[in-house]
């Protein structure tokens, strides 16, 4: 009987195009393709003063550095094999923080300091102490401020780890991705569970307890067995809060990801057997599952955030960060402000020849208008939560409830089964939960063409 009901699941997921569709991952509303070039600087400046004086904001510092390329990779990173170009870029973002100063109010505070890569722990101890006193001249920490730091413990010593500790980081982010070593090898990306442990030891034998660990799905030569293996692993080392995501391959986009076989890559419907395989054991091991790719420790702050309603999606996916802006610093980082997004030049050399000359480097960016912060705040929703109470964001966003029932027009033809509408609340039902990026898409304005349809992104 189990056996007929998971197979009739999967034929109607199937259906409505989980295996076809590509589609955003919704971190921003808009999402970042749509940003326009040619956003100014000053934008960028009278939204930095428009901050109000004492208030608690969030800040990502952007390190585009690594010591090698992985090969599954998307994001915007450069190798190097020395550190002075690592140094010289720190004096660009120590240029680009004094510019900010420059244009703060008083008293602003950060509530959450994230520093993410590339690596990070590429910077050497002197860097990293020269970089946290830039920020913290900046803006002081805030009492009981959360400072992570992205942690590739093939990168990390006793000494960087030291110097992290004194900083103030009190979590820390561990990218796996696999513990294999053939998938290890076949995506560029070697990584022991021992050095893994290493790493992870060293960070409790200096007080941080707080883990967060990442591992992919789809990966080439995954099956269930060995994702079992991985996941099995990884929960031994204690994470607080996993990130369970599928693998993206865009070797049009990431010219890098050429290097993997695509013929090893698992099927589609393969891809949803290893998602349900790790999840079942996260699950089993006391895991709170977290919207459409999280899972954390009841104790754990997400979690809790989670349960009592609070918990937030920006580019760093899920977060329990409250703070209406994330500033971001480092070439390609991206912020929000209450008056929309911004994108930093992406071009290393270019961001940093504009910090060393005092400029916000502001590339690309959206100003939020017509219903964008409305229609984003119903896609956040059904990714944290699966539901949307549309009735309470009309009144929070001085819309008519009509205006909301219009966009829920259409989805039932369009996904038939997959939701209900109860009192003005719209539901994901639980078995059509791996749609709900598909479903979340129905009520993107910037995602449909001219003809109707859904653009693939």
């Amino acid at each position: 009987m189990l056996q007929r009901i998971r197979m009739q699941t999967l034929t109607q997921l199937k259906r409505l195009g989980l295996f076809d569709a590509r589609v955003p991952r919704y971190t921003s509303y808009p999402t970042a393709p749509h940003f326009k070039a040619g956003f100014g600087p000053e934008t960028l400046a009278n939204w930095i003063s428009a901050i109000p004086a004492g208030n608690k904001v969030s800040l990502y510092v952007h390190i585009p550095f690594c010591r090698r390329l992985c090969w599954f990779c998307a994001c915007r990173t450069q190798g190097t094999s020395t550190a002075e170009p690592v140094a010289a870029y720190v004096d660009s973002l120590k240029s680009e923080l004094a510019t900010i100063k420059s244009l703060l109010a008083p008293g602003i505070e950060i509530e959450h300091l994230h520093w993410g890569g590339g690596t990070p722990t590429l910077l050497q101890p002197e860097m990293i102490a020269d970089l946290t006193d830039a920020i913290l001249n900046t803006m002081p920490l805030a009492e009981g401020a959360q400072f992570s730091v992205e942690i590739d413990p093939s990168e990390v010593d006793d000494a960087r780890l030291d110097a992290l500790a004194a900083a103030g980081m009190n979590r820390a982010s561990i990218g796996v991705q696999d513990f294999d070593p053939m998938i290890q090898e076949v995506i560029g990306r070697p990584q022991s569970y021992e050095i893994t442990k290493d790493a992870v030891d060293g960070l409790r034998a200096r007080g941080i307890d707080s883990l967060n660990m990442d591992i992919l799905y789809g990966l080439p030569h995954q099956n269930v067995a060995r994702v079992t293996d991985s996941v099995e692993k990884l929960i031994s080392l204690g994470p607080d809060r996993v990130a369970l995501f599928g693998y993206a391959h865009v070797p049009w986009m990431a010219r890098r990801q050429t290097l993997i076989p695509t013929e090893a890559l698992p099927s589609a419907e393969a891809r949803l057997e290893l998602f349900n395989a790790a999840r079942d054991l996260f699950v089993a091991s006391g895991y709170d599952e977290i919207g459409i790719d999280h899972f954390a420790l009841p104790t754990d702050g997400l979690a809790k955030a989670h349960k009592a309603g609070t918990m937030k999606r920006n580019f760093q996916g899920y977060t329990e960060d409250a703070s209406e802006v994330l500033m971001g610093v480092g070439a390609s980082s991206i912020a929000r402000y209450p008056q929309g997004y911004v994108q930093n030049q992406p071009a290393t050399a270019k961001y940093q020849a504009a910090a060393r000359d005092g400029q916000l480097t502001a590339a690309k960016g959206h100003t939020f208008e017509g219903d964008d912060i409305a229609r984003g705040r119903v896609i956040e929703d059904l990714l944290c939560y699966f539901r949307a109470d549309l009735a309470a964001l009309a009144k929070e966003q001085s819309l008519p409830i009509e205006t909301l029932l219009e966009w829920v027009d259409g989805l039932e033809e369009a996904m038939p089964g997959t939701t209900d509408l109860v009192d003005n609340v719209l539901t994901i039902r639980d078995e059509s939960r791996p749609l709900a990026r598909i479903i979340a898409r129905h009520f993107d304005a910037y995602e449909v063409n001219e003809s109707g349809h859904s653009q693939a992104v």
